[in-house]
């Protein structure tokens, strides 16, 4: 019996209805559309409505995710949920949107504090679970990154945006197969990218509230910069090497979508020329765990991905914790 192939056997995502130009961001920081675009590519992003919450966005995702799978809720086994911007500090989102999607009593995980290489750690999770007995998992990356980052630090605040993504895995006889994932985690360089208020060792309290100490994202933009472009082309090397597949041969590269410079880096330090290269950061900013499935739902309908195609993914995230797969569609 040959072994099971294992894949994405369905795509969904959702943004937010509301636009948030560069031009929006000077009501509230001194910046300007010239100077975001200059240092970032980014030109919008999308931020949730008010009263819209992770789970809703989560759950538009997943849906679309089933919906292109063919699938019901009752095909689901397992869901994990991707994310850093949880609907609450407990239960976890998984079991909230679990009962939302109506999956059953099918178990449900949580994949938080990777940042941005959350997606791609649950796909390596996902396909796990399939080859030991799942028939099908429901991956979903969703941040609400507008209400964890300080409106007021244009260092930060105008690199983020909201939205959701989603992928269900299961065996595949067609496209989709995951061929290879790696993964790896440098938690020296935890402090140089994160959320410190919240925690055991920072608990969140009024008066640190009032103080304005660190509840929002904080992070040495430099430092990232280096260690981004570093673990992410070396990451997409190593899946290339573990799947036996030159460069040449990949059709997409699908880079998080962190900012456009950072893309840039990476495009130089594989060599690859930018037209293969899919880029939608200076539409959605940096959505976090969402910004792989998002892109490739996005670079699907343009016919970036035909079928055979061989697409390579690669992220990078707090922790510090980067991740890449390889994908045949």
């Amino acid at each position: 019996m040959q072994p099971a192939k294992v894949g994405l056997v369905g795509l969904g995502a959702y943004a937010p209805e509301r636009v948030m130009t560069n031009d929006e961001w000077s009501r509230y920081v001194d910046t300007s559309d010239a100077w975001i675009v200059e240092r970032t590519g980014i030109r919008r992003r999308r931020i949730a409505a008010e009263g819209e919450t992770t789970v809703d966005l989560g759950e538009k995702a997943a849906l679309a995710a089933l919906a292109d799978a063919g699938l019901g809720p009752g095909d689901i086994d397992e869901l994990i949920v991707a994310t850093d911007t949880p609907e609450v500090y407990l239960p976890d989102t998984s079991s909230i949107l679990q009962h939302r999607l109506g999956l059953g009593a099918v178990p449900t995980y949580d994949l938080g504090g990777s940042g941005c290489a959350g997606f791609v750690q649950a796909l390596d999770v996902a396909r796990s679970r399939v080859l030991t007995g799942k028939r099908r998992v429901l991956v979903v990356g969703v941040e609400l990154l507008s209400r964890l980052m300080s409106w007021t630090d244009r260092n930060t605040c105008v690199l983020f945006g909201d939205g959701a993504g989603a992928a269900v895995v299961g065996e595949v006889r067609r496209g989709g197969e995951i061929l290879a994932v790696v993964a790896g985690t440098d938690g020296s360089r935890a402090g140089i990218l994160g959320l410190e208020v919240g925690g055991t060792r920072k608990p969140f309290t009024l008066e640190r509230a009032q103080r304005d100490e660190h509840h929002a994202i904080v992070m040495n933009g430099r430092e990232v910069f280096r260690e981004a472009v570093h673990h992410m082309s070396e990451a997409a090397q190593q899946v290339l090497e573990l799947a036996g597949v030159t460069l040449d041969e990949v059709a997409l590269v699908v880079p998080h979508q962190a900012n456009l410079r950072i893309l840039q880096a990476v495009a130089k330090a594989l060599d690859v020329p930018a037209g293969k290269v899919f880029v939608n950061v200076e539409e959605y900013g940096n959505t976090g765990s969402a910004s792989i499935p998002l892109a490739l739902v996005q670079a699907r309908a343009a016919g970036r991905i035909p079928a055979g195609a061989l697409v390579l993914l690669t992220t990078f995230g707090a922790g510090f914790h980067w991740a890449a797969a390889l994908v045949r569609f």
